[in-house]
């Protein structure tokens, strides 16, 4: 008799604490109630995007593998070695393995033969390109851009040639708490005529999304956004 086949889903969540009815699929939140294993990135606030998907069953039967910037990923093999129970990949903000360290889970999954299952849910990354009217048909995502000047600055000019060059949409993402200093780098640095689209708590009341040329920020910046989760596009 054959074994039936382990699965991995990928469970985006909520951008923010929107009610996760409005973003995710209803079958999303009938897979996540029926789960009992999570690979998180940080139990506590697993546990409360389960309760706000309507999560009934005791969480403390539940088990949970953490997986962050902090993991030893020679441990991820052992992750599917404790339990023969479907497992849950589930992302603290938006799609998991995507500027997060899943990517690792996923791909020891195939090691095993296991089957993944990416699941529908909001990408702030394609999100904020999608809104943004820059170039989607060909663009890249650099993650986090050095903290320190003058590496930040050398940074953003080689994003903006390559977005020059090779008429390509340059994304890149920063810690909330840096996001003012971010700006003020790229008002300072990138060419008057460089297009800059700014999107911040996507789907939330609160959602900002403005695309213009740096010369026109310069004259007219965005409110203030600091500790607001954001994506920014460049185009030259």
């Amino acid at each position: 008799m054959n074994r039936k086949k382990r699965l991995l889903y990928l469970i985006p969540s909520t951008l923010g604490d929107s009610p996760p009815e409005l973003v995710l699929p209803v079958q999303n939140l009938e897979i996540i109630r029926s789960l009992e294993h999570f690979v998180v990135e940080e139990e506590k606030t697993a546990r409360r995007f389960l309760i706000r998907c309507g999560y009934s069953k005791p969480l403390n039967d539940i088990r949970f593998y953490t997986l962050n910037e902090h993991s030893d990923m020679r441990e991820v093999p052992g992750i599917f070695k404790t339990s023969e129970a479907n497992l849950g990949l589930l992302s603290e903000a938006g799609v998991p393995a995507v500027a997060d360290p899943g990517a690792a889970l996923v791909e020891e999954a195939y090691r095993q033969k296991i089957r993944v299952i990416p699941l529908v849910g909001p990408s702030s990354l394609l999100m904020a390109l999608m809104a943004s009217g820059l170039n989607g048909q060909c663009f890249a995502f650099n993650g986090y851009l050095p903290v320190k000047d003058p590496e930040r600055s050398n940074k953003i000019r080689s994003i903006e040639k390559r977005s020059a060059q090779e008429n390509q949409s340059q994304l890149f993402i920063e810690a909330p708490y840096r996001n003012n200093r971010l700006i003020e780098n790229l008002f300072e640095t990138c060419r008057p005529q460089t297009k800059l689209c700014i999107a911040a708590n996507l789907t939330l009341e609160n959602e900002y999304v403005v695309t213009k040329l740096i010369r026109d920020w310069r004259i007219d910046p965005p409110p203030d956004l600091n500790r607001q989760p954001a994506v920014f596009i460049l185009q030259a």
